[in-house]
């Protein structure tokens, strides 16, 4: 019986020979969905045709749309890349595995997805950016534990050199080179994979990780940037008035990296289609975090209003799952997306994780999702203390509203439903002094379960044995 159960979690199919006069064979698959991320790198939730952004068409991620869950309200807990990844592949939140800032490493005994899924039997394979391994970011993230359980490997640490882009190509240490636009090399490597899949026994777990379209935003092929006239780029309301020559000219470069993206969706929908594997594929299409592209005066992450926090979260499911497409209220976290996976591959959850599993969800569970938790242990980088004003914080998003506090106390209140650009910061305003504490209630009963101190981001660093620089940030070689 044990060998049988090996058996089963390596190929997923069970053969019984009933004993009777004449044998008869009896074969029961037991179907495991395959399951592609599609990452994407500083893509705001707005920036995209089925959310309504009025600057860009996206027809092929319109159309996956139509036919996945939107969690439209999800969320990017810590808004940065390293913090984003790590929770991704651990399901835990960044005080838990330590990478709360860029360029460390991710603890090569982490219980990550790969891992898990590749003791079920799975292929698990991983392309373009990793950023997670904290020893240089053209260095080759050696086979073996820093890989975190991905075995096949067309990756590199971190680079934003779209037409210049390194990579390591599986065990070959030797530094090689996308030839052309990597957005483009990527996609034909993860086809390439899923053509090569298509008569395996055993399903894959692949992660395509782009690097567009994080700036620099001028770099698409010329054919996506002459698509878009910065003199006809509508900003949005809360991107000041000294800032709109210089936001409309890097929007529309960000829309071309965007449009892009949008045509490398359409093809590998449509050859998984071609191949007979998207009706046992769940796919996931989202982003490690937001860019603020000028609103509140700001461009990149780290900072908790809805440009840096919201991130597109699409997740599309077998028919076989019995779960309906369409818009989903839930405020999904980074930390929700590995444990919902695993619940809807049939595998055990690891009590390691601190995810929501979002199964129960969908499935018509109400009272799940009404709100999450948002931070910056220590800013740092693009935001960083020193010349920035970065600053650490811990906030609580619901449905309706935004509240956030820093270390002095509270700082920002948002209604997002009267006030969608959080222009209008409500935490001295008498009139909701009511909501604010209790706001500021139930974010602390949020901290004490998550045994989140809130200390100082210094604290933090110190405690990790992170080396930092003059600015606080922790400084990487290439």
């Amino acid at each position: 019986m044990n060998r049988l159960k090996h058996f089963m979690g390596i190929t997923g199919m069970v053969i019984l020979i009933l004993g009777c006069k004449e044998s008869k064979s009896i074969t029961t698959e037991i179907v495991r969905p395959n399951v592609l991320i599609l990452l994407t790198d500083q893509w705001r939730a707005q920036a995209a045709g089925y959310s309504g952004d009025p600057n860009v068409n996206t027809p092929h991620l319109d159309s996956l749309a139509a036919i996945s869950v939107n969690f439209k309200n999800a969320v990017s807990g810590m808004p940065v890349c390293s913090p984003f990844r790590a929770s991704l592949l651990t399901g835990q939140r960044p005080l838990t595995h330590g990478v709360f800032m860029n360029d460390v490493q991710l603890d090569t005994s982490a219980v990550t997805m790969a891992e898990i899924y590749g003791k079920r039997g799975y292929d698990t394979g991983y392309i373009g950016k990793w950023h997670l391994d904290g020893h240089g970011r053209l260095q080759n993230v050696e086979p073996g534990p820093r890989r975190q359980g991905f075995n096949y490997w067309k990756a590199n640490e971190c680079t934003h050199n779209y037409n210049h882009s390194v990579y390591y190509d599986n065990k070959d240490p030797e530094r090689k080179l996308w030839d052309g636009y990597d957005t483009f090399e990527q996609t034909e490597e993860a086809i390439d994979y899923i053509k090569g899949r298509q008569e395996a026994m055993n399903p894959f777990l692949m992660v395509v990780s782009y690097g567009t379209p994080h700036a620099p935003y001028h770099t698409a092929p010329e054919d996506y940037r002459k698509r878009f006239d910065p003199e006809k780029i509508v900003l949005r309301k809360n991107v000041p008035d000294s800032m709109r020559v210089q936001v409309k000219k890097d929007l529309a470069g960000y829309y071309a990296h965007i449009a892009a993206l949008d045509d490398m969706i359409g093809k590998v929908m449509y050859n998984l289609r071609a191949t007979g594997q998207l009706e046992n594929t769940i796919i996931v299409f989202t982003a490690d975090h937001g860019d603020l592209l000028g609103s509140h005066g700001a461009y990149k992450k780290q900072q908790p209003y809805n440009e840096s926090i919201r991130v597109p979260m699409l997740f599309y499911l077998p028919k076989s799952l019995g779960i309906a497409e369409g818009e989903r209220q839930a405020l999904m976290n980074s930390e929700d997306i590995l444990p919902t996976l695993l619940s809807l591959s049939d595998i055990a959850i690891p009590e390691t994780m601190e995810g929501v599993d979002y199964r129960p969800y969908l499935e018509g569970e109400v009272g799940l999702g009404e709100e999450t938790l948002i931070s910056c242990v220590q800013p740092f980088g693009q935001w960083n203390r020193v010349q920035h004003g970065g600053k650490e914080y811990r906030g609580l998003v619901t449905l309706q509203y935004t509240y956030v506090r820093d270390l002095n106390g509270p700082w920002l209140l948002f209604d997002n439903i009267a006030d969608p650009y959080q222009m209008n910061n409500l935490v001295g305003n008498p009139d909701y002094a009511t909501l604010r504490k209790d706001l500021d209630k139930r974010l602390s009963i949020r901290l004490i379960e998550t045994e989140d101190e809130f200390l100082t981001g210094m604290d933090y660093v110190e405690k990790w044995g992170y080396p930092v620089d003059d600015t606080e940030t922790v400084p990487y070689t290439q």
